[in-house]
């Protein structure tokens, strides 16, 4: 095979034949590593385990526990789920209807907590159908399948997906500036994917299937825990928002990242900024009136993971209450944080200003009590340079017109506002739900979106570096994992506060930044995944977003105070 090549893991030094996979060599050292090892990683780089090693070097492995590695081992699933799917209705010759139905497509829609919601088209999903597809998916993980790469031109790679009816991913990649397209088989079912694929289908030993709705949940193993499926534990609402959200997209006719394209260079930007922000608009003038219609609402609790907009949500569901005749006072929870001194420490033996106990809890409760009682009362200021409370004669005092807009992390949580009657509190859950995917089999995260947005904001407004803001966002996540989403269902709305546009809109100001991320620094790696998915949209300025847009919180040019 030729010379040996010299390779390092950790303080370990190994030679191996050049032309030596990954793969291979990571089975020397799986016995270091907690979980199973799907990637490797070279010189900053990313590598699937298919890959030879021609060149001495230091090598690490990731893992199914691992963010990147978790995200590999879902589009393993995702493809396996497809070509098991496609094997079964052709081998069983299911039929719906007296037509005889076929499927046409499968529709890989939106992650509902670990678990991946998907429609089919053509044909009824039963559990029967599903029990089959899934034992097809055990046979091919049992048969270790290899997920064949290869690398095509872009004229060609529209062929296939004219010829697999995929035709998101034929719009999606006529946008396209690459010269060559990457195209994954399995076992003869070939497919198109944003990211890395494991090297074989052996890996893939954790996911479920379920009929949920009018069509299916593939339920995938949790990052944290990446060797077992965990209860499903339903989000109706959450659902409801998210098939709303699509139902938004499918409204306009832009669903997908081509259609989106389609419209903006067939000049028809404007008039879609248009249309989605009066959406926006009535829903937020549907839950205004819905509060206003019910005296008892004194406290309106808002809470929502980092970067959904609440601060100018609140602002603006604020005016529409105003329109019924009701004056509204905002009121952060940040002006409730315990003096510093007394501020709860993490494990590593920093401040924790995410959890509950960060919180003025008692004094909070007495004065939104006293309030409630029509008592007069003197608020709090935080003052976050001296780390303490403040009192500055913010007086308020609740008439039968007055209403408290609360904004904070905790809202959600009754134990925040345990003294308030139920009946006192109106819950309002905020998120940016995006209401398009890449194609028919590539979703766009939810979770992706917001880092988009908060990486732009932090740049703006506090000088935070791109990769800061993906160094923290890890602690982020685990403190709205903890904080946020296990409140979710107990809201009385939720608010989804994506823009169908905004990725088109955020691309230029985020490739800014995440081209300044150097290259021998850790968050390199989520850096060229981000600018990787950017470049599937083509950029639009912000000259016809509202002053009172929410984009407008991340972009800047906002007439509120965000």
């Amino acid at each position: 095979m030729g010379n040996d090549v010299r390779i390092t893991v950790g303080d370990q030094v190994a030679t191996y034949p050049e032309g030596t996979t990954y793969g291979e060599i990571a089975k020397d050292f799986r016995e270091q590593y907690p979980w199973d090892i799907i990637l490797a990683q070279k010189k900053g780089k990313l590598v699937e385990l298919n890959k030879t090693v021609k060149e001495d070097g230091e090598i690490s492995f990731v893992t199914t526990g691992d963010g990147s590695g978790h995200k590999t081992y879902d589009r393993g699933v995702t493809l396996l789920m497809l070509k098991a799917f496609y094997d079964t209705v052709k081998d069983e010759r299911i039929v719906s209807g007296t037509d005889g139905g076929e499927l046409k497509n499968i529709f890989v829609k939106h992650s509902l907590g670990d678990s991946i919601y998907c429609e089919v088209e053509g044909i009824p999903v039963t559990g029967e159908l599903l029990a089959r597809v899934e034992e097809r998916m055990r046979e091919l993980v049992s048969r270790d399948v290899v997920f064949e790469k290869r690398s095509v031109n872009t004229s060609e790679a529209l062929e296939i997906f004219e010829k697999h009816k995929m035709l998101d991913k034929k719009k999606l990649f006529e946008y396209r500036r690459v010269s060559r397209v990457n195209i994954y088989r399995l076992d003869g079912f070939e497919d198109y994917y944003y990211g890395y694929m494991p090297a074989s289908t052996g890996i893939l030993k954790y996911f479920s299937l379920q009929v949920y709705d009018r069509g299916f949940l593939l339920h995938m193993p949790n990052k944290g825990k990446p060797d077992r499926i965990r209860s499903f534990q339903d989000s109706p609402k959450l659902f409801q928002t998210l098939q709303e959200a699509s139902q938004w997209g499918k409204m306009v006719d832009v669903d997908t990242v081509g259609a989106l394209n389609d419209v903006i260079t067939h000049g028809g930007a404007s008039d879609l900024i248009l249309v989605q922000e009066a959406l926006q608009e009535k829903k937020i003038g549907e839950i205004a009136e819905r509060i206003a219609k019910d005296p008892s609402k004194k406290f309106i609790m808002i809470a929502g993971p980092s970067s959904s907009g609440k601060t100018s949500f609140s602002h603006r569901l604020s005016i529409q209450l105003r329109t019924f005749g009701l004056k509204p006072h905002p009121i952060a929870l940040d002006n409730y944080f315990k003096n510093r001194e007394d501020t709860p420490l993490d494990e590593n033996g920093n401040y924790n200003f995410e959890c509950l106990e960060a919180i003025d809890v008692e004094l909070f409760n007495r004065q939104m009590t006293a309030l409630l009682a029509g008592e007069r009362v003197e608020l709090p200021t935080f003052n976050f340079v001296l780390g303490k409370m403040e009192f500055k004669g913010d007086y308020r005092q609740l008439g039968e017109e007055d209403i408290l807009v609360i904004e904070g992390i905790h809202g959600l949580n009754d134990k925040l506002s345990y003294t308030l009657p139920r009946e006192s509190k109106f819950k309002i859950y905020i998120s940016a739900l995006t209401q398009i995917n890449i194609d028919e089999h590539n979703r766009i995260s939810t979770t992706d979106g917001r880092l988009i947005r908060r990486m732009v904001r932090d740049a703006r407004t506090r000088g935070t570096s791109a990769a800061n803001t993906i160094a923290m966002w890890p602690s982020v996540r685990r403190g709205e994992d903890q904080y946020i989403f296990p409140f979710q269902e107990e809201a009385d709305v939720m608010f989804n506060s994506a823009l169908i546009y905004e990725l088109a809109v955020l691309k230029p100001y985020a490739e800014s930044i995440l081209f300044g991320i150097p290259k021998d620094i850790p968050e390199y790696i989520e850096a060229k995944r981000l600018l990787k998915f950017l470049d599937y949209f083509i950029g639009i300025n912000t000259e016809d977003i509202p002053k009172n847009s929410l984009m407008r919180e991340f972009v800047g040019g906002s007439i509120f105070h965000v």
